[in-house]
């Protein structure tokens, strides 16, 4: 039975803007998820502590009001969440994310932010894995697909329903099936070990990143610089999916 018939743990976050440096947590997401079934999930709403650009409300719909009504404070969502996905980690349970750079980048900026250990801290100095990223997957095993590669548009490559795009939840519970369906699929990926499969995502984040900074420099942008860290970064540039 391959790692993509155990359980999975979906995570995502919707924030107030799109630097992992800079943006706050809004609401967060973790599912338990086991051959694409739901098992079980925990939600948070969080009081960012700063005002919600109008953008982001646009893509998310939790305005400052309802954040400040029914949120917790942004340090005790963070902390709450890098706890759960900790306990996982400990366990060798793969966490999903799609596009986990930014969602574990800017987590460790929370977490900094307020003070708090961080997620190597938390896991006695080791990385945090195994990790799971549906689009640097994708990305590596169809590399010359056209088209867009966010969540939406790869969900539909693979069959999967995105009920609510840009709800945590949503997009949590969908990493996870994305995962399953990627593996499904392309049998090289489901054979890896979930430990080799996490080193794999490693190389394959730092292929395209030095492919994508070339082609910036091809195209003017002489001192374009195109970070290949994956999954947990440092900088903030260039980590949304389009």
């Amino acid at each position: 039975m391959g790692w993509h018939q155990e359980l999975l743990i979906g995570f995502d976050l919707e924030t107030t803007g799109t630097d992992p440096l800079e943006a706050r947590i809004v609401t967060g997401a973790v599912i338990e998820v086991r051959a694409g079934q739901e098992l079980g999930r925990r939600e948070w709403l969080a009081d960012p502590g700063v005002p919600i650009p109008e953008d982001a409300v646009a893509v998310h719909g939790i305005t400052d009001e309802k954040a400040a009504a029914e949120g917790r404070p942004g340090a005790e969502v963070a902390d709450a969440m890098a706890a759960v996905l900790v306990s996982y980690w400990q366990a060798g349970v793969p966490v999903v994310a799609y596009n986990a750079a930014f969602d574990l980048s800017l987590l460790a900026a929370e977490l900094r932010r307020h003070g708090l250990p961080s997620l190597r801290d938390r896991l006695g100095g080791a990385e945090p894995a195994p990790v799971v990223d549906p689009y640097t997957i994708d990305r590596s095993v169809d590399r010359y697909r056209r088209g867009k590669r966010n969540l939406e548009a790869v969900c539909t490559e693979y069959g999967i329903v995105l009920d609510s795009a840009h709800n945590a939840s949503a997009d949590a519970l969908a990493a996870a099936r994305l995962a399953h369906a990627i593996a499904v699929r392309h049998t090289k990926v489901a054979d890896l070990g979930v430990a080799e499969l996490h080193r794999q995502q490693v190389r394959w984040y730092a292929e395209w990143a030095a492919d994508f900074q070339n082609f910036l420099r091809r195209k003017g942008d002489a001192a374009a610089v195109v970070d290949g860290t994956w999954p947990l970064r440092e900088d903030g540039a260039a980590l949304r999916a389009g």
